[in-house]
């Protein structure tokens, strides 16, 4: 009986050996030679495979840069310069964005349907009477979905309303995916005003759903000496190109919805 499980041990053995050797000999005759400033260029990527360069993953963007010429300033939280560097080329820095809330509808100023006791996950709950319990059905339903895809835990939920720690924030635009009232936007970091809003419906029926929402009166529109604000479907909205930080709008916004843009999110997180 000994000498039957010693004889199988040493086949088995043997057999590993033959193998293991095969493998060492088909790998190193089938493998892909891989430029090695890929490596080089994903030690300057963020390494949280956030996808916000628009590719699966870090080792795909780095792959994408060296091999396929994709554009070097895709990942907000890269080492732009660094990367130029090793492809030979002088990269042009791109602005730092950050994501923002386009709501103010916290537990304070707005109005609820109904008490909301589902899942708690707000794609859920926009599919509930209303799209969630708070009156104002473009608000944000404050479960927390955004918070728990986010990569670098720069959301939180405070009174109802997500919030965003811009510190912490790289603009991978995961929250943006998963928002399904699509409230959360890519803004520039540097924006000097932001319109903490996305409700299309008319004044009186803001009003009677949320105490901070934006009315579409127009009267941002008619100070803004640059054509840098409009109202269309009954929401402000600003262009960032056309801004120069002024605050006539701000100041002339009887909801006070136009908020100063580095204070609007920072200080609640």
């Amino acid at each position: 009986m000994f000498n039957a499980i010693l004889l199988a041990a040493l086949v088995i053995g043997i057999i590993s050996v033959i193998i293991g050797i095969l493998l060492g000999f088909l790998s190193e005759k089938f493998r892909v030679e891989t430029d090695p400033r890929e490596g080089e260029v994903r030690d300057c990527l963020a390494g949280s495979n956030c996808g916000g360069c628009g590719y699966a993953g870090c080792d795909a963007y780095a792959h994408a840069i060296v091999a396929e010429g994709a554009a070097m300033n895709l990942c907000p939280s890269s080492d732009k310069s660094r990367i130029g560097d090793i492809m030979g080329v002088c990269v042009l820095d791109s602005p730092k964005l950050v994501a923002t809330v386009k709501c103010a509808g916290d537990c304070h100023n707005t109005n609820c349907n109904y008490s909301y006791g589902d899942e708690r996950d707000c794609r859920i709950a926009y599919l509930a009477p209303g799209h969630g319990e708070k009156k104002c059905a473009y608000g944000c339903c404050g479960l927390g979905t955004c918070a728990s895809v986010c990569p670098y835990d720069a959301i939180r939920i405070v009174n109802g309303l997500a919030r965003i720690d811009r510190s912490k924030c790289q603009a991978c635009g995961r929250c943006v995916s998963v928002c399904p009232n699509g409230l959360i936007e890519i803004v520039p970091a540097d924006a000097p005003y932001i319109v903490a809003c996305s409700s299309k419906s008319k004044g009186k029926d803001v009003k009677a759903a949320c105490s901070a929402g934006c009315i579409g009166c127009g009267l941002c529109t008619r100070v803004c000496e640059n054509g840098a604000i409009a109202v269309s479907d009954n929401l402000a909205k600003i262009d960032y190109s056309k801004c120069t930080g002024c605050g006539k709008c701000a100041e002339k916004c009887p909801c006070k919805i136009i908020r100063v843009g580095k204070k609007v999110e920072i200080s609640a997180v």
